[in-house]
């Protein structure tokens, strides 16, 4: 089956530093592939360059085999490239459900608004209970299941997330990977940035591990997990 998102050597870098050296990596359908890496390692530079919002120095990035390297992080999402960024960015003073609504902003996303909505509150149930709560008032968990359910109202025909456990306490971390484990059910497909190796390696398909800015190792999910190296340096074994 053909890759529905191809990267090709890419390179790219902050001011004059340089900090992706020829990233490559291929993302089946309806799979979940993992990047791992320790900290600096190029993780969420890769999904920022891939999404545009970082400039690519050289390289290509292919949607269903079309050049889209040099569009807009707009016109990217209107073709279904969707990136649920570290740090959650969400609308403080607007409510749950404005938060979600203005996902659907796309042409695209817009025809399926409703019912894209009611799927999102189906996968997080607590985000319905609080649709007309701030987001600021939300707990750390919730505000990561409102940024994963924005990206889903975009209608995602791959869904880039960074850093999804981050600063959440392990029980709502492991909530989160069982409704990415459904979503992937469901035939979507998913990339993952995360610093939970274990979680990580359990639940996906094929992982990438970085290492200063290039690819040091790739593979299927289970296999990765049970390389030596990679049980020293990132498992704690």
């Amino acid at each position: 089956m053909d890759p529905v998102l191809q990267i090709e050597n890419l390179e790219s870098g902050y001011g004059e530093v340089q900090v992706l050296w020829g990233i490559s990596l291929k993302v089946h359908p309806g799979k979940l592939t993992t990047i791992i890496g320790a900290n600096g390692a190029g993780k969420s530079t890769t999904l920022r360059t891939i999404m545009g919002s970082l400039a690519p120095w050289k390289g290509r990035v292919l949607m269903n085999g079309e050049d889209v390297t040099r569009l807009s992080t707009h016109a990217k999402a209107n073709r279904g490239l969707v990136l649920v960024p570290e740090g959650r960015q969400l609308f403080p003073d607007m409510s749950v459900e404005e938060n979600l609504e203005m996902g659907a902003y796309s042409r695209r996303a817009r025809k399926g608004e409703k019912e894209n909505l009611e799927k999102v509150y189906a996968t997080f149930p607590r985000l319905k209970e609080r649709r007309k709560q701030r987001s600021s008032t939300l707990s750390g968990g919730e505000q990561q299941m409102l940024a994963m359910g924005r990206g889903l109202m975009q209608e995602p025909v791959v869904l880039m997330i960074d850093e999804l456990s981050l600063g959440l306490a392990p029980v709502l971390a492991q909530q989160l990977f069982l409704s990415l484990k459904d979503l992937r059910k469901q035939g979507l497909t998913i990339v993952l940035v995360e610093q939970n190796v274990h979680l990580s390696l359990a639940l996906s398909d094929y992982t990438y591990v970085l290492a200063e800015g290039r690819v040091e190792i790739e593979g299927d999910s289970h296999d990765v997990a049970n390389m030596d190296e990679v049980r020293r340096a990132y498992l704690g074994m």
